[in-house]
């Protein structure tokens, strides 16, 4: 149900917008960042190995299957961006459409979400560049892998403050390195398949491993489904830079479309070729030996590469730190948003005057970052392991809210045009209850105290981490809302429904109360 709102009380103000530097990326640059946002060696390399194990041979269709929720909710994106193209995205959108507190807590699922994956994509990229010594003495140091985290995570809060340019510059490079491994991956191990130079328990790829009707436990269906979900989480990031796009009204859209389809085609290339080249068998370098589940590619990488094994290591090094300066942007122009329309304190909404980025934002939440990261590791890497696991509550959560906002948003247009029912009804209806079903299913498997790697209060950890973040924001949006600069935010006047989107070459106004402050 929406939440009555009042009119927003404005003057007309100048167009000077939010401050962020405009037109400062096209298609292809979009595109790239939001594939680097969902890292896609690193999640491959942590994620199939787990998908073949709940569901053997159908992990393929597995792929494809919890791609058709994300590729839904890419149109709810899509539709909403070209109507609102605010950088607030989930925030702002859900705000709109379901009034202030639902959308504040669309926020903050985007920032716990970023958050908590920016720990472990640190973790990840200094342990896999430790690695590269072959020294079990440095990469099984804890303190040394999380110091080196830590300067990751700050080199890239200062690339993303020193702006997008050097930002998708860097991005370029990075996303090259990983789709040349990716690329050499399928190519050698299709290679060795057909020519009949793989290892013994190789196999051609088999039709039915696209069979949506050969899985053989729910279980196991719904595990796979719920780990593929996490691997195509990020390409929503282009849409938070909508703002600094060029044709902010279509591009970002587009560019999160095209992401999602690319990611499809790489997945599933990757996962066939891993599963052709290394069979499914339970010893060896088999996907069905349990030892090769947490890292595919650590598995495969001697028998594909032989000495060029390296190069998969400097991939999932590079995916994980690409990963982090791409996550760092959306959590940032977020919460310059939820500011702007007073639903954060007024610092998050100050602007770098040399780089035109929200300097204080990417600083604040990396700092955050960085201490959840070294609290979690100085408590156990095993609750930093269970974090990642918990996320998919998160992201199952804003990405659904915004799906079921973009139906309620265009409830009037829905069933002017053909077009308008499949884009703005039918396609982000189903994406968001296929995603709720994947939150209430998730809630269940996480409160098992066999769930991951850790029991608190005699449940999952995954599920107290998971729900306990969402159930945090609740506690921190009921404290800011006594705050006076919160009012007009909770009463629905700073943003609703009617209020004018703050793109600076759309030479739309800034929202301004009536005492001439911005709101």
């Amino acid at each position: 149900m929406t939440e009555k709102s009042a009119a927003p009380a404005v003057v007309p103000p100048p167009t000077e917008g939010k401050g962020l530097a405009a037109g400062k990326l096209g298609l292809f640059g979009s595109t790239v960042i939001g594939l680097a946002s969902t890292a896609p060696v690193y999640s491959l390399a942590a994620t199939v190995g787990f998908v073949v194990l709940a569901v053997g041979a159908q992990a393929p269709i597995a792929m494809i299957l919890a791609f058709i929720p994300m590729f839904l909710t890419a149109y709810a994106y899509r539709e909403l961006n070209r109507a609102v193209p605010d950088c607030g995205t989930a925030f702002t959108w859900v705000t709109k459409a379901f009034g202030p507190r639902t959308g504040w807590l669309a926020g903050w699922g985007v920032a716990v979400a970023g958050i908590i994956v920016l720990a472990n994509l640190a973790q990840i990229g200094s342990k896999y560049l430790w690695l590269l010594t072959n020294n079990p003495d440095l990469y099984d140091n804890v303190p040394l892998v999380t110091a080196t985290g830590v300067v990751f995570i700050g080199l890239m809060t200062f690339v993303s403050v020193r702006g997008l340019e050097i930002g998708e510059r860097l991005q370029n490079i990075l996303l090259a390195v990983q789709y040349v491994a990716l690329i050499l991956f399928v190519v050698l191990a299709l290679w060795a398949v057909f020519t009949g130079t793989a290892p013994e328990g190789s196999t051609v790829p088999q039709a039915d491993w696209f069979n949506p009707f050969a899985f053989t436990s729910l279980s196991g269906f719904t595990e796979a489904i719920l780990l593929c979900l996490f691997i195509y989480w990020g390409w929503d990031t282009c849409l938070a830079l909508n703002e600094e796009t060029k044709d902010p009204k279509r591009t970002p859209g587009r560019a999160a479309v095209l992401s999602t389809v690319i990611l499809l085609v790489t997945y599933v290339s990757v996962t066939v070729a891993a599963m052709a080249f290394a069979g499914l068998g339970t010893s060896g370098i088999g996907l069905g030996n349990e030892g090769n589940s947490e890292d595919v590619f650590f598995a495969l990488k001697d028998a594909i590469f032989g000495p060029w094994a390296w190069l998969l290591v400097i991939a999932v090094c590079v995916s994980a730190i690409s990963s982090t300066q791409t996550t760092i942007l959306p959590t940032a122009r977020g919460t310059l948003a939820m500011s702007t329309y007073r639903a954060l304190p007024e610092a998050f909404g100050r602007i770098n005057p040399t780089f035109r980025t929200p300097r204080f934002a990417t600083i604040f939440m990396s700092v955050v970052a960085v201490a959840f990261y070294v609290g979690m590791t100085l408590v156990s890497e095993n609750i930093l392991a269970d974090t990642i696991l918990s996320i998919g509550l998160a992201i199952a959560f804003y990405y659904a809210l915004t799906s079921f906002a973009c139906v309620w948003f265009f409830r009037r247009e829905i069933f002017t045009t053909v077009r308008n029912f499949l884009f703005k009804g039918l396609f982000p209806l189903i994406g968001g209850l296929m995603l709720t079903a994947a939150f209430i299913q998730s809630a269940i498997d996480m409160y098992d105290p066999d769930y991951g790697y850790t029991v608190i209060f005699g449940i999952g950890g995954v599920f107290v981490v998971g729900v306990g973040s969402l159930a945090l924001g609740v506690v921190l949006m009921i404290v800011w809302s006594f705050f006076p600069r919160a009012k007009p935010f909770f009463r629905g006047e700073s943003l609703n429904r009617e209020t004018a989107v703050l793109v600076p070459e759309d030479d739309h106004p800034v929202p301004r109360s009536v005492d001439g402050g911005l709101m």
